[in-house]
């Protein structure tokens, strides 16, 4: 069996690290390269915005 994907598509990470100021270490280093702190605000940050998403297709 291949290695499981994640469930945050690489665009989603991608556009998320640049959002958070830490895309050019993920581009020289990879996603191994950054900080534990910056991933759990990578995770907080794509908990917010399904969280918005799930809020706004409710009231529709």
């Amino acid at each position: 069996m291949g290695r499981r994907n994640g469930i945050m598509s690489n665009q989603l990470k991608e556009e998320i690290a640049k959002e958070l100021g830490f895309y050019d270490t993920v581009q020289q280093e990879g996603w191994g390269g950054i900080r534990a702190r910056d991933a759990g605000n990578m995770v907080k940050r794509a908990i917010e915005m399904a969280q918005s998403h799930l809020a706004d297709s409710q009231t529709k």
